[in-house]
């Protein structure tokens, strides 16, 4: 299966939403070409390079996603909200002329669904507070807050570490690992605030 691929300096995680302001031609084009053929692209964290410019270097995990949402505010100017969905491994890569990665890939099996564990009944609480205030309207509906992979995704996300920790946990793709981790970074967060 071959997809575009959009090498980030951020993660997305399977039922993440991703907002994105398109503006590169080559970038413009990929969006044209998933609206009108309903088709996904890769999102891949940034291994070496820039997300503007020189094609970057993308990380071989990375998570597809699919445009949710479009506005075209002006001719080659876009507005997105996507939605990852699948993980998959990057098995190669080429750059066509235009500068646009494209990658042979092949998707990675989710994890069956496993129930939240009581022993991280404060991780679901936490999320709980966490969707009610930033709004609801930003996270996949409806919201699963007794599924551990959904639970541990959407705090990965939302924790303020480094992306190559973010990338980390999505590679395991083990959600009970997740949820441990997940607790730990919150520890190490607690113990030694970012700086403001």
């Amino acid at each position: 299966m071959e997809i575009p691929i959009f090498p980030l300096g951020t993660v997305l995680f399977p039922g993440g939403r991703l907002p994105l302001r398109i503006f590169e031609p080559r970038y413009a084009e990929m969006t044209k070409a998933c609206i009108r053929d309903n088709q996904v692209f890769g999102v891949s964290l940034i291994r070496a390079g820039y997300e503007a410019g020189t094609p970057a270097v993308p990380s071989e995990i990375g998570c597809t996603a699919r445009i949710i949402e479009w506005e075209e505010p002006s001719s080659g100017l876009f507005n997105l909200n996507a939605q990852g969905e699948t993980l998959f491994r990057l098995k190669s890569r080429r750059t066509q002329a235009d500068g646009l990665i494209v990658g042979e890939i092949e998707l990675i099996e989710p994890p069956d669904p496993i129930g939240m564990p009581e022993r991280y009944e404060k991780l679901q609480q936490l999320l709980t507070d966490l969707v009610k205030e930033i709004g609801p309207e930003h996270f996949t509906r409806p919201p699963r807050f007794n599924d551990a992979a959904w639970v541990g995704s959407r705090l990965a996300e939302l924790l303020p570490v480094p992306p190559e920790r973010k990338q980390k946990l999505l590679e395991e793709n083990d959600p009970l690992w997740m949820l441990a981790e997940v607790e730990n970074m919150l520890r190490d967060l607690r113990e030694d605030p970012p700086e403001k």
